[in-house]
């Protein structure tokens, strides 16, 4: 993909895959501190280097704002998601499988988060570690993953997968 790619809007409220690919890098990035992992990789300084239109994982923005992100540099968004990638891998590489089983997020949720995934995957259990990093982690990246793979289609080019 180069980076007109990347940003293109397709048609209105169907976000631009850049959209796709900071939210999940970014949400990655900002989970594996509530498991016990490294603090998040995101700055002021990646936000300008990436040339981010929005510093945002738009979690809790609407479509409507979200259709205004961009990537500005993508060989910078690049080093940024192998930072990431590989923070977030050291971390699970080290983690002590005993400790899987225990809950980093307590029952009952909150009201945002009540309504997640992973709220529903931990129950009145709670959520355990295993649970986040299957849902915050890998469930989530290949969800947007997905979403980049048909977005790939919209702008010309073919999909990831052979």
């Amino acid at each position: 993909m180069d980076l007109e790619q990347i940003n293109r809007v397709v048609v209105p409220g169907v976000l631009p895959i850049a959209f796709s690919l900071v939210h999940q890098l970014l949400i990655e990035d900002g989970s594996v501190v509530f498991l016990g992992g490294p603090v998040p990789q995101m700055s002021e300084e990646w936000a300008a280097r990436m040339g981010l239109a929005i510093n945002d994982p738009g979690k809790e923005k609407s479509v409507d704002e979200m259709m205004k992100q961009r990537i500005g540099d993508y060989r910078a968004f690049l080093e940024f998601q192998r930072l990431v990638f590989s923070a977030t891998e050291d971390f699970v590489t080290g983690i002590d499988p005993t400790t899987f089983a225990d809950v980093v997020v307590a029952y009952p949720y909150g009201p945002t988060l009540s309504q997640t995934f992973s709220a529903r995957v931990g129950g009145e259990q709670g959520i355990s570690r295993s649970d986040a990093l299957e849902c915050w982690i890998y469930q989530h990246a290949l969800r947007h993953m997905g979403e980049i793979e048909h977005a790939r289609a919209l702008v010309g080019l073919s999909g990831m997968t052979s």
